[in-house]
């Protein structure tokens, strides 16, 4: 585990870690998240007079990943080569996983975390006139690759 929090200066100020001096290299990263829903909701999903409240999420989720440093204010703007987002229909709600790529001096994982997350809270907004009840749980990082602190993978 890190000595100390990189955000932070030696006087205890916020900053934006200088990743000027790192090569860039392939980094990845995969996050989670889950919609618990009733069933009922789950199976009302398909008739949303709003759309396809799954394939809005994952566009959602995909776009959120693009402007994670927009988002989150010590995150770096990356080149993001790859994102992608996927639901998955589960009897007690909806199950996300969003993938990031990119080729650069600093990691994604902020950018998968964000595109799960908003993944996450599209679905909440297109089933909350249904049930206001519906829950998002376990945001969670996966997984990443690259970097000098390397690979990561959450226990299970």
């Amino acid at each position: 585990m890190a000595s100390k929090l990189s955000h932070y200066d030696d006087a205890g100020r916020a900053r934006m870690v200088d990743v000027s001096g790192k090569a860039p290299t392939r980094r990845e990263a995969e996050a989670s998240a889950f919609v618990h829903m009733s069933p009922a909701v789950l199976k009302a999903l398909p008739n949303n007079p709003k759309g396809d409240p799954l394939e809005i999420a994952r566009v959602a989720g995909i776009m959120a990943a693009k402007r994670t440093s927009d988002l989150i204010p010590l995150c770096h703007p990356l080149p993001l080569s790859h994102v992608d987002v996927e639901m998955r229909l589960r009897g007690n709600g909806v199950a996300i996983t969003a993938k990031v790529a990119t080729t650069a001096g600093t990691g994604v994982e902020m950018e998968a975390l964000v595109a799960a997350t908003i993944a996450a809270l599209t679905i909440y907004d297109m089933g909350k006139a249904l049930d206001k009840g519906i829950e998002i749980r376990q945001i969670v990082l996966e997984r990443k690759t690259g970097g000098k602190s390397g690979e990561y993978r959450r226990k299970k």
